[in-house]
């Protein structure tokens, strides 16, 4: 069988020998045992069943969920042979005469393999006709479907045990790319296959990097610089909505870059043609929902993109897995905001209890990945159930945090006290309630369990319960502590947390990173956060001038620009009036009216600096946003009263004053003098206006102090609005 196995290998698809794990598990299907593989994406899955298919007698059923990626493979498989019928696809697609076709060869003993929806396998004509051929074995490939653990449940996969049953007593292998011990466990349960061999493969895949950056209202600028950056390269970018897919493809249209939208809502047609475009190089970027490349095997993808954050640890692993399948580099970018997990908690709402609980446990973990500052490879295999040397490991410092290390501290007395709170509390908690206990936070779940009179309540409330959470997450991964999955996630004591309660020795905790979701309405820019580094000496030069432009024009140097702006210019250095129209919160009129100075200023320092400008300098908007900003100037010229102007756009008011400041912000004027007029006198109006003369900047959170609570936000920002159009426009 060795020379055989061998031989087949090389003949049919032309390798000598076999990758990581697949001679054993070829040779345990050929043995005609139930079989189990772990294998991540691109780690060559599908040869484990193709090969011993092709060598067995009979016809092989894969059952699969994806009608694209099964038309990926059979194509595949007709490629390395002469046969056309060797395999085929029996599902919603076809035509009555192509069924027929495939009946046909499979009777006559040409069809090797045969992929089914498991859909269209319940279907008792299927089922009759296929009772009476010879099957080799069933495939189910995607297993993880099977559980509801699993990042992409599928009830119909619910049934498959009992149908394969009706077909024939034959060997099953179950495949996935992604499987936790608790979704192992449900697989093997459901397909009533405890005793076949299991194999998993390592989940590291070391040619990958990994980061996570904040998601601040620039991301699509930074999206755009950074595939600038990686020029003629094939990525894929995912948003979680269909709408958000579509303005990020056209974004990246009109700036030069060559990208395709995808998703579930075009017609079959489309989406395979932007597939295939992607798949031969007529296209470099695709920005696509996930129902993007399940099976898509370009083995040259350099780098993925999330725009959104996923909704578990598992998407994001097979998502990013799809990045440098040919073991080249790939980049794995994500953009964070956690304002993006509080989204996906409302879409589950309406969902039964205990798919919330599932939900929520499976977003949390993605949470602590986002925001950890350890080693995210070693934080992700962690998560698989697999260990990894964050020193020695291959791959160890390919990620964010391993090149920007944070500091360490010890935590030692802390870690002790997480421990005796979990054990004290008779391990019933969830993260959540161990910190609000540690921190003294009351809740009824607490006082019900008199939790809230323990002498230990409160015991650590001196730091903030972020705190408490990122040293959890820590000891997770340490060992020290585990989630009790059939709990949804309550926390327990491992053999090692026991241990380390009696003896503690040193650890050493890094702070989580952490993400804004403040917002004070000044807006924020992406310069800090940015790779390229802030030109301080420039930042420093641009805001004496903005001082004495302020003083000769008699107006606060922040009505000349804001601080986003002057740190906007300081990375872009703009040296012509258009150019300086594209920095942030800078429009045409205000390029005009303030900017000659700035970048004659600009354009000397370049040269006795011999600054290389970035070449990514104008991204150009599709116009989207362009015409809400009309509608808005249009209607508040017209006195159409805020309220009504929001709730025609679907607009909440404090979305509407945002888009009212994004206006004045760049130089354009707006009146809204009638609208305040309804809400404060002129007194009033004038003790605002005179506030914002003087104030060093236009915080609202400044003025709020100021005032003491005697105007709210909103009328602070809609007074900032009539202030910075009357005056800096």
């Amino acid at each position: 069988m060795e020379i055989n196995l061998y031989d087949a290998l090389k003949k049919f698809f032309g390798f000598n020998q076999f990758k990581g794990l697949q001679e054993d598990v070829v040779k345990s299907i050929l043995a005609n045992n139930n079989t189990f593989v772990i294998m991540p994406t691109g780690g060559g899955k599908s040869l484990c069943y193709q090969l011993p298919a092709l060598m067995k007698e009979g016809t092989a059923i894969v059952v699969s969920p994806l009608i694209a990626l099964m038309k990926n493979q059979v194509d595949a498989i007709r490629g390395i042979s002469e046969i056309h019928g060797i395999a085929h696809v029996l599902n919603s697609s076809l035509n009555k005469s192509e069924v027929a076709q495939v009946k046909e060869d499979i009777t006559n003993g040409v069809t090797k393999l045969l992929y089914v929806a498991p859909e269209s396998l319940i279907k008792e004509e299927y089922v009759d006709f296929l009772k009476q051929q010879k099957i080799s074995f069933v495939a189910i490939d995607e297993a993880h479907c099977i559980s509801e653990w699993g990042h992409d449940f599928r009830p119909e996969y619910r049934n498959l045990r009992a149908i394969i049953k009706q077909i024939d007593n034959v060997p099953v292998i179950g495949l996935t790319a992604t499987a936790t011990d608790k979704v192992q466990e449900d697989i093997l349960k459901t397909l009533g296959m405890s005793d076949a061999n299991v194999y998993k493969a390592s989940f590291n895949r070391p040619n990958l990097f990994y980061e996570v950056r904040p998601k601040t209202k620039d991301v699509e600028k930074d999206i755009i610089r950074f595939i600038k950056q990686k020029e003629g390269q094939s990525g894929i970018i995912y948003c979680l909505s269909r709408k958000k897919v579509e303005e990020i493809a056209q974004v990246l249209q009109v700036n030069g870059i060559n990208a395709l939208p995808y998703h579930a809502g075009f017609d079959a047609k489309t989406r395979a043609k932007h597939q295939d475009m992607f798949l031969m190089e007529d296209c470099d970027v695709v920005v696509a929902t996930i129902a993007f490349g399940m099976g898509i095997d370009k083995p040259d993808v350099r780098f993925v993109i999330h725009h959104d954050i996923p909704k578990s640890l598992e998407s994001y692993y097979q998502e990013t897995g799809r990045a440098g399948r040919d073991g080249g580099d790939g980049h794995c970018l994500t953009f964070y905001a956690y304002k993006d997990i509080e989204k996906l908690e409302k879409f589950m709402a309406n969902k039964p209890v205990a798919e919330q609980e599932v939900g929520h446990a499976l977003l949390q973990e993605v949470v602590g990945y986002a925001e950890t500052s350890m080693n995210r490879r070693k934080y992700i295999l962690h998560y698989f159930g697999e260990e990894f040397d964050e020193v020695n490991g291959e791959g160890a410092d390919m990620d964010d945090n391993m090149r920007n290390p944070k500091k360490k501290k010890e935590a030692k007395d802390e870690v002790v006290t997480i421990l005796k709170v979990v054990k004290e509390t008779n391990e019933m908690y969830k993260p959540k309630e161990v910190v609000n206990t540690i921190t003294g936070k009351e809740n009824a779940l607490l006082k019900s369990h008199k939790t809230t009179e323990q002498p230990f309540f409160g015991v650590g409330k001196d730091k903030v319960a972020n705190h408490w959470m990122a040293l959890i997450r820590q000891m997770l991964v340490a060992d020290l502590v585990r989630k009790e999955i059939e709990q949804y996630g309550v926390l327990k004591l491992t053999e090692n947390g026991k241990k380390y309660m009696e003896n503690p020795t040193s650890f050493m905790m890094t702070e989580d990173h952490v993400y804004s979701n403040e917002d004070d309405g000044s807006i924020i820019t992406n310069a800090k956060s940015s790779s390229v580094g802030l030109d301080d000496k420039l930042v420093g030069m641009l805001k004496d001038l903005r001082k004495q432009v302020g003083k000769k024009k008699g107006v606060p140097p922040f009505a000349v620009f804001q601080d986003p702006s002057i740190n906007d210019m300081a990375l872009k250095y703009p040296t012509t009036l258009e150019e300086l129209s594209t920095v942030h919160g800078v429009g045409e009129g205000k390029a005009k009216k303030y900017g000659k100075d700035f970048v004659a200023l600009i354009a000397k320092y370049v040269e006795d600096n011999d600054i290389v400008r970035p070449d990514d300098l104008v991204v150009k908007s599709t116009g989207v946003n362009s015409g809400l900003k009309l509608y808005i100037i249009q209607n508040t010229d017209r006195k159409l009263p805020l309220d009504d102007i929001a709730k025609s756009k679907g607009l909440e008011m404090g979305e509407l004053i945002k888009e009212m400041e994004a206006i004045v912000f760049s130089g354009t004027k707006l009146n809204i003098d009638y609208a305040i007029e309804d809400l404060l006198d002129e007194d009033q109006q004038e003790e605002i206006n005179d506030y914002f003369m003087e104030a060093e900047s236009d915080k609202i959170q400044d003025a709020m102090d100021e005032f003491d609570g005697d105007y709210d936000d909103e009328e602070l920002r809609l007074m900032r609005i009539k202030f910075t159009s009357d005056v800096a426009n």
